[in-house]
């Protein structure tokens, strides 16, 4: 029997740097060729079969239900969190680990955008070494001091990870997309500390354990002007 996919679909962010679109538009809810990011990860994530999204919220909600109530797909149970107090990407996650109880885990911010369907990246899944407690997808980056950045060992294990360095030893970034196992839930449940952002809090404690899926489609981090605009081009 396959184990259900569910997803923590991370969307409460307020997008300052896109201002003034977002001082009235969640950032979530930024068009790409005039789908709403928001909507064109529920399309992907239909297309996966995915049975649960989890929607945190926070800035405009009621736009943003709206945006999932406009939303023409069928086939996705979609949930909403609301934060009162931004709990960070690490801490959204950790209050809502019994939604991922059964099933296998995806987390994905929403204000990226990609052409790579997954379907290749949970394949990697699938098949990560035993040892690895989640899955990282990666991607090559022309601008590596603006991003996350990881160093490998020949198996795809991260092996160090270094967050907007000026000096970073690699191009090869962190998609911020990962998958994971019950296990990882256990591992979470473990942590005594309170960890806040998944890339500066739970991604060093993970070194040695996190596999890697390099995409070789586009990958865009939706954070400024000028990437919006180059997403404009993309076909999604």
């Amino acid at each position: 029997m396959n184990t259900k996919l569910k997803v923590l679909l991370l969307s409460a962010g307020y997008g300052k740097r896109l201002r003034p679109i977002t001082n009235t538009t969640p950032k979530c809810l930024v068009k790409i060729n005039n789908k709403p990011l928001l909507h064109i990860w529920l399309n992907k994530l239909e297309r996966l079969n995915c049975e649960s999204v989890l929607i945190n919220t926070h800035f405009l909600p009621l736009k943003v239900h709206k945006a999932i109530h406009d939303w023409e797909g069928k086939n996705l149970n979609i949930y909403t969190t609301y934060e009162k107090k931004l709990l960070g990407t690490a801490g959204t996650l950790i209050k809502n680990l019994s939604f991922f109880e059964g099933s296998k885990g995806l987390i994905i911010h929403a204000d990226n955008v990609t052409q790579d369907d997954l379907t290749n990246f949970l394949s990697a899944h699938k098949n990560k070494p035993k040892n690895a407690l989640i899955t990282m997808l990666t991607f090559e980056t022309d601008y590596p001091r603006s991003c996350g950045v990881v160093e490998l060992d020949n198996k795809n294990i991260v092996q160090s990870f270094h967050e907007k360095v000026s000096n970073p030893p690699t191009n090869l970034a962190n998609g911020a997309i990962y998958a994971f196992n019950e296990e990882f839930l256990d591992f979470l449940k473990d942590i005594k500390s309170s960890p806040n952002d998944i890339s500066k809090d739970l991604i060093p404690l993970l070194n040695g354990k996190i596999f890697t899926y390099k995409t070789n489609s586009t990958f865009i981090d939706i954070g400024t002007h000028a990437n919006l605009e180059k997403a404009q081009n993309l076909l999604i």
